[in-house]
């Protein structure tokens, strides 16, 4: 199946440089986003996501016309579902209001023939529910799960294969896997390059692995006791680091403790899941001494460290003002800062980059 015209669905971490690569081939790309300042961000050629070499990307697709955003769905032959799947309470119970929302909002403009692709982290099942949000809402078209090979519409899953501060260049040489619910939904499925995730650091965040497993949890609790003491051993992650700042701090009559990076992992902005601002935040309510924060990679503290009195600061003031240096994240500012600087300092790195 040949196409001419691609929806992107959810302009975030995934879903924009999705966009602006099969933009980049030459296929007219319609992203598709609630947030309008986004929307009117990447119409103007630029981004409002911190992503090495999207930028350019995006810039060169949007002049050249085949890269625009809007807040209401289009028609397309193909529409791509890049939504967030968030967790909702405290019991890892996953939340598909999004992707619900977004299959109504494109149901009206489904046609005969179109392919629905949902690419969205999400858990077992949620194609399929997918498929009946979009029955529900379009009773004139048929989709595969209740009549087979002969539907209107195709549905298939296409999980994400990226690493953030990569995607640009992993989108160009991962293999994807595609799920479709038939054999016509999805004719092929291929390979995963890169799997090395056994690397220190304060805990397990992000969008995927601080997810996925829960995901699985959920469908099926009572084979998945493996798992989920897996994802419970890392949730404590935190919890000791927290611990190792308490003591060291009450080594000190005025502790400042500089908190280096808030990210999930390095050299990117998202703060989805973050372990390291669970850490600081926990910090905070402790009170156990004053508290600079250094994230190079965006330009204000979200708002629960702000309302915790965290200052925000640059790595340089960050280490003249400590007495204590945590590190959080292995941005690539904090490898190459100069050692010398933390030799008189108590320093709990937990990473591994000093």
């Amino acid at each position: 199946m040949s196409f001419e015209t691609v929806s992107v669905i959810g302009l975030g971490y995934i879903g924009l440089p999705t966009a602006a690569v099969i933009a980049s081939r030459g296929i007219n790309v319609v992203g598709v986003d609630v947030n309008q300042n986004a929307v009117d961000t990447i119409n103007a050629g630029e981004i409002h996501i911190v992503e090495p070499d999207l930028d350019i990307a995006v810039r060169s697709t949007v002049n050249i016309g085949k890269l625009r955003a809007t807040i209401t769905p289009e028609k397309a032959d193909a529409f791509m579902v890049a939504v967030p799947t968030p967790f909702k309470g405290d019991d890892h119970e996953p939340d598909l209001s999004y992707i619900e929302a977004a299959a109504k909002a494109i149901a009206p403009v489904l046609e005969k023939g179109n392919l629905v692709i949902l690419e969205s982290t999400s858990p077992v099942g949620a194609t399929e529910k997918m498929a009946d949000w979009l029955a529900d809402a379009r009773p004139d078209l048929t989709f595969p799960q209740s009549t087979g090979e002969s539907a209107d519409i195709q549905v298939a899953h296409c999980p994400e294969r990226v690493l953030p501060g990569y995607v640009m260049q992993e989108l160009l040489s991962n293999d994807r896997v595609i799920g479709g619910i038939s054999a016509k939904c999805s004719e092929r499925a291929n390979r995963h390059p890169r799997v090395n995730i056994l690397n220190p650091g304060p805990g397990v965040g992000g969008h995927c692995i601080a997810v996925d497993p829960w995901f699985i949890v959920n469908s099926c609790p009572d084979e998945a006791n493996l798992i989920k003491q897996a994802r419970l051993t890392n949730d404590v992650k935190p919890q000791y680091v927290i611990d190792q700042v308490t003591k060291a701090a009450d080594e000190f009559k005025r502790p400042v403790v500089a908190c280096l990076g808030l990210a999930f992992k390095a050299d990117i902005d998202d703060l989805r899941e973050s372990p390291a601002v669970k850490i600081v935040e926990e910090l905070a309510k402790r009170d156990v001494g004053k508290l600079v924060a250094v994230e190079p990679n965006i330009e204000s503290l979200p708002s629960k460290l702000n309302d915790n009195a965290v200052e925000f600061a640059s790595l340089e003031n960050a280490l003249e003002q400590a007495n204590i240096v945590v590190v959080l994240v292995d941005h690539k500012q904090f490898k190459s800062a100069d050692k010398t600087e933390l030799a008189k300092k108590v320093v709990i790195d937990s990473c591994g980059i000093l």
